[in-house]
């Protein structure tokens, strides 16, 4: 799915700055693109330079109003995500709508778990979600407007076995969502979990995919179809704009029913 001719245009997304983690594939690579096509200011931060790279040249053929900003960074070093973040604040007057999305789904049985490998999931997939809001947060605060949009997994809701570190990371995120949400709403401050089923991103077909793990899959969703990258951005490109003003503290859901 590569044209998004009948997606919805918001207004308020032209020059709205936008934070991004994990933006150089994948689904973060989809809402990079996505937000470019609203006319935002993108920043977005990976480890992956390689896949940057190929993210930053496709959104340079889009010729968007601003072209997006990369900052190398491994974000398991709190230390270089925040100076990353306070660069962009400095940049771009501020961020108005940070996306927490960086996550490795890497496969591993519970038998298999040491201490470290135990702490390497949840540096990786959820401890730089608070971090990164720890840093962006105080100058939300003060303008009295923002939007925080994690992105987590289903994959705990469907009580899925073969990445045990990961699923219980994730669902450490819609802690972080209602915990925040109550923290920030009186200074207009929405947080937000979005959770993908199975999205049909690159990674996950190459590595992942199988013919009888499609046929599960297509079994258990109402839709049968598979879930593109670009689709599972429009509820993220909702939640950041205005038209989601009235959001905050909830779980949506975007896996064509599997649930």
């Amino acid at each position: 799915m590569t044209d998004t001719p009948n997606y919805a245009r918001y207004p308020s997304l032209v020059d709205r700055t936008v934070f991004i983690t994990g933006g150089a594939d994948g689904i973060g690579a989809a809402m990079v693109e996505q937000f470019c096509r609203q006319g935002s200011k993108v920043a977005f931060a990976d480890i992956n330079q390689d896949r940057a790279e190929e993210t930053l040249a496709r959104c340079a053929e889009l010729e968007p109003r601003h072209q997006p900003w990369f900052h190398h960074v491994d974000l398991v070093d709190i230390k270089a995500l925040r100076m990353a973040v306070a660069d962009t604040i400095e940049a771009f007057d501020g961020i108005t709508v940070l996306v927490n999305n960086a996550a490795s789904d890497d496969r591993h049985t519970w038998s298999e778990m040491t201490p470290e490998y135990w702490n390497d999931r949840l540096n990786t997939n959820l401890r730089h979600y608070f971090f990164a809001i720890q840093a962006v947060a105080p100058q939300m605060l003060e303008a009295g407007n923002g939007s925080i949009i994690n992105i987590g997994s289903s994959s705990y809701m469907m009580q899925e076995d073969f990445f045990p570190g990961y699923a219980i990371a994730k669902s450490g995120v819609e802690g972080i969502t209602r915990t925040m949400a109550r923290t920030f709403g009186p200074h207009n401050v929405r947080v937000n979990t979005v959770l993908p089923g199975w999205v049909a991103t690159e990674r996950q077909l190459e590595k992942w995919w199988s013919p009888e793990g499609e046929a599960g899959t297509m079994q258990d969703q109402a839709l049968k179809r598979r879930i593109y990258p670009a689709e599972f951005a429009q509820m993220v490109l909702f939640l950041a704009a205005d038209d989601g003003a009235a959001c905050t503290a909830q779980q949506f859901l975007v896996d064509g029913g599997r649930r």
